[in-house]
Formats: C-alpha cells, sequence, structure tokens
C-alpha cells in the first residue's frame, strides 16, 4: 500500500491518525487530530509531536512508546496529550511500525482516540464509590478534577453554588466556573499546579472569583489538596461563597472611614476646647486667686464665700477638659510617654507632701510607708505622679475618719519583680455591684452616706489607662464600712 493511499484510509477514520517517520516526524495528520488537538495539518508535517501536542512531563513516556513500537512492531498507551488552546485530554494511544521488505522500519502509523470523557466516568466512579458520602456531608462545595481538567465530581453543594442541575457539571472543563477573563491564566496555573502538587489551604490572600450558570460573579476561597487514586491523580477543591463575608467586610470598612471622620472631627473638637476653653479658665482662676488674695481690695463675707465658689467650679472644669484631653489622648494612641529613671521613694514622698494639709484639714490621719533602700524605675514621672495624685485625692475625699497610708514597696510574681504603691483608707468603701464599674468614664459612686462625692468621674478611668501604656495596672480591694486599698503596680527596673 502506497503513502497516498494510505493516507487516504486513515482520513476517513472516526479516530486520529499520525503517521510519523523512525525519527519522529509527522509524514501525515488526519482530518480526526486536526479536531481532536486544532493543528491544521500543515502546522505540524515536519515537526516532531514531542513539540507540539506532548506535555513536557510526557515526553519520556512518548520516546519509551516509539521505541517499543520500533523494538516489537506495537505499542499502546493512554496519556495525556495537549490541544492547540493548550487545553489537555486523554487519549488511548496504538502505534504499529511498519517494515519494508528488508525488515527496515519506514514509518509508524499512530492511532489516538479521544477517551477524556470515559476517563471522566472511570474517575467518577472510583470518587463516588470511596469518598461520594463524605464530600456529600461537606459544608463546602466540593470539586474534583482530573490531570485534563475536566469535573469528574461535584458534590451537591457546589452544584447549587454555580447553579447546575445534578450531574451537569461532570465532564465539563473546570475553567466554566471562572469568569471569561480569568480562563486562559488559569489553564496555564492548573497545569503548573499538577506539575507540583501541595495542599493549598483557604484564605491565602488572593482575590478569587467564581461564575454562575447565568452569567453571575461572586468572591470565594478556594483550598487544593491532591488526591491519589488508582486511576491516577486528582485535585480536590474545596470552594466557600464568601459574599456575605465581603458585603460585611464592605460595611466595616465604610463604617471604619466614618469612624475615622469622626476621630478627625472629635480631634479638631479636642485641639479646639484645649485652647477656646482652658485660656479663658485659666484666666477666670487667676483672677479669682487675685480677687481672694484682696489685692484690689478688701471683700465681705458674702463676696468671699461667692468667689471661692466660682474658683473651685473653674478648677473642676479644668480638671474635667484636662482629663477628658488625656483620655482622647491615649485613645488617639497620641499620648507620649517620657522614661527616664524615676526614685519612687523620693516622687511618694512629694505627692504626701502635697495632699497632707488636705487630710489634716478633715482630721484624718496621714501616714507614710517607704522602704529604707532607693527605689528607681524607668517610667514616666508626670504619669506616676498623676495617678498616685488621683488615688491618695479619692482616698481622702472618700474618708469622714480615720487614716490614710501610702505604702511603697517591692513584691513579686513568680520570677517578675514589680513595684507596689498602695494607698489605703479607712473610708465607706465599695460595694460588689460598684466594684463592676469603678474604672468606667464618668463612673461616680455615691458613699453610704448618701452625700454625692464630688469629681468628674474620669479619674481611675484614666488613671487605668496611664498605668496600661506604662506596662503596669492598678489593682482594688475594698469592703463597704471598712475602706479601700487602690495599688499601682509597675515592673521594676
Amino acid at each position: 500500500m502506497t503513502m497516498d493511499v494510505c493516507s487516504l484510509l486513515l482520513d476517513e477514520a472516526p479516530d486520529a491518525f499520525v503517521v510519523q517517520s523512525p525519527e519522529g516526524i509527522v509524514l501525515h495528520w488526519s482530518r480526526s487530530a486536526e479536531t481532536i488537538f486544532g493543528y491544521p495539518a500543515d502546522e505540524v508535517v515536519g515537526r516532531d509531536l514531542l513539540d507540539l501536542v506532548v506535555p513536557p512531563d510526557r515526553a519520556d513516556e512518548e520516546r519509551g512508546m516509539r521505541r517499543e513500537s520500533l523494538e516489537n512492531g506495537l505499542a499502546a498507551i493512554e496519556s495525556l496529550r495537549r490541544c492547540k488552546g493548550g487545553s489537555l485530554v486523554y487519549v488511548s494511544i496504538s502505534a504499529k511500525t511498519v517494515r519494508d521488505d528488508k525488515g527496515r522500519p519506514q514509518y509508524l502509523i499512530i492511532g489516538m482516540q479521544d477517551v477524556t470523557q470515559l476517563k471522566v466516568m472511570r474517575d467518577a466512579k472510583l470518587v463516588e464509590a470511596r469518598y461520594g458520602t463524605l464530600l456529600e456531608s461537606m459544608p463546602d462545595g466540593i470539586v474534583l478534577i482530573n490531570a485534563s481538567g475536566r469535573i469528574v465530581f461535584a458534590n451537591s453543594q457546589a452544584e447549587a453554588m454555580f447553579g447546575y442541575e445534578a450531574g451537569r457539571l461532570r465532564g465539563l472543563p473546570v475553567e466554566v466556573l471562572l469568569p471569561e477573563r480569568l480562563r486562559g491564566g488559569h489553564v496555564a496555573h492548573r497545569s503548573a499546579y499538577f506539575g507540583q502538587l501541595r495542599t493549598r489551604a483557604m484564605g491565602m490572600g488572593l482575590e478569587l472569583h467564581g461564575l454562575r450558570r447565568d452569567g453571575s460573579e461572586f468572591p470565594v476561597e478556594i483550598g487544593l489538596s491532591p488526591l491519589e487514586t488508582g486511576e491516577g491523580t486528582l485535585v480536590t477543591s474545596a470552594i466557600r461563597d464568601i459574599t456575605e463575608r465581603k458585603r460585611i467586610e464592605q460595611v466595616l470598612h465604610e463604617k471604619n472611614a466614618e469612624l475615622a471622620k469622626a476621630n478627625a472631627a472629635k480631634d479638631r473638637f479636642l485641639a479646639s476646647m484645649s485652647h477656646e476653653l482652658r485660656t479663658p479658665l485659666n484666666a477666670i482662676i487667676g483672677f479669682t486667686g487675685t480677687l481672694l488674695m484682696k489685692l484690689p481690695g478688701p471683700l465681705n463675707e458674702v463676696q468671699e464665700k461667692q468667689l471661692r465658689r466660682v474658683q473651685s467650679s473653674g478648677q473642676h472644669l479644668l480638671e474635667l477638659i484636662n482629663d477628658l484631653l488625656d483620655i482622647a489622648k491615649i485613645e488617639a494612641g497620641k499620648i507620649e510617654l517620657v522614661v527616664e529613671p524615676v526614685d519612687c521613694r523620693a516622687l511618694v514622698e512629694d505627692v504626701a507632701a502635697t495632699l497632707r494639709p488636705a487630710a489634716e484639714a478633715k482630721g484624718i490621719a496621714f501616714a507614710v510607708e517607704v522602704v529604707d533602700e532607693p527605689l528607681r524605675l524607668s517610667t514616666d514621672r508626670r504619669a506616676f505622679s498623676q495617678i498616685l495624685i488621683n488615688l491618695v485625692q479619692n482616698a481622702i475625699k472618700f474618708t469622714e475618719r480615720g487614716s490614710v497610708t501610702i505604702r511603697l514597696a517591692r513584691r513579686s510574681e513568680g520570677d517578675l519583680a514589680l513595684v507596689e504603691v498602695s494607698v489605703r483608707d479607712t473610708g465607706t468603701g465599695i460595694g460588689e455591684e460598684d466594684l463592676q464599674r469603678l474604672f468606667a468614664p464618668f463612673s461616680r459612686i455615691t458613699p453610704r452616706s448618701g452625700k454625692f462625692a464630688e469629681g468628674t468621674g474620669l479619674g481611675l478611668h484614666l488613671s487605668q489607662k496611664l498605668a496600661g501604656h506604662m506596662g503596669g495596672r492598678i489593682t482594688v480591694e475594698s469592703e463597704p464600712g471598712v475602706g479601700s486599698t487602690f495599688a499601682l503596680v509597675l515592673r521594676e527596673g
């Protein structure tokens, strides 16, 4: 049979046929081969199939088949081959060597049958028998594909997610589940993944989108893992629709933007309040002090009483403004601590000297207990002093009789060396229900006497915030009718 007659017969066959030289050069490329692989004959004849349709990882397999055919006359394999567009198909390949009258190889006739759908059915049967029940119980959509990129299994969750009827996804290229703009790149990505199989967890930071059957897109998370079977390697895709999560994230983003604007407005307001309110308040307090010193002239008893009310109210308002500004700075992360060596004993004694007159004016015993040896900390002196002053002022305020004691001591928690400054009073004490809200802003405790205590309700809240920024904390122990002990605890060193 001449080559021309052979070519005519091969062109009429339903399967793809290729005639090759013993060296692998294509001599004839049938019409069915064009249909399966997408290459016209003029792009193939004269070239080696290794350069066109054989994936790199299947090259040795192709060479082995040719060698076996040349040596034994026949060879057959089932393998993957690459089409012109990059897609892969499973083909059943048989090779026969035709020899001349002297027994020398003249050419190889290679027949190829597309068995992609048959391979899908075999894979699907295996998966359903071994894993079907388990995969159907998964909350996520599960899609399994083989090396040709065809879907061999999709659980009901995946079918519902993408809008397909039961069984309609089987055999389709997995790219049908992707938007058109992503399909070309995905084919290359898929081939690379099969070349280097690995598990990839969900939430790897990739922006992924799925395509429903009705053409609508939606955001997804996908986890990948290889699954070895007797039919070869499959890739399991766990797919999660994150539309609702993305919606919530968008809402949160918008809310955060609104909060950022509100914070900016708050910062502007606080800056304005700092200047516009503190400046006239300082003037009022200063002028009131001048009047009380009677420098402009004498005051009668009523005038002096009214001026002292003005001075007290002004100082109270200034204290409130200062506390609000400090809290705003802390919450905005703009508080700046100046860390320096601090002599704790000297600082405690300075605070005690400042507040002792207030205690003595109420007839309260005032005591200071400090360690004999020097005790130094690296911390912010102003914040340390501010916290201690607040604790001592509160103790004096809520103690009608008895004593207030400041105690400076070392203590330890495991291997951690600590410094504790405690303020103990014999005042009204704090009930369990009030302890729960003690450090909340604007929280004010009414003593058992029923007399409402003066103050902003911000002191303890601010002190706790400052202590946290200093790497410490404030603890409290209290018993109604007995008294309270507040302690500032900081790391030594």
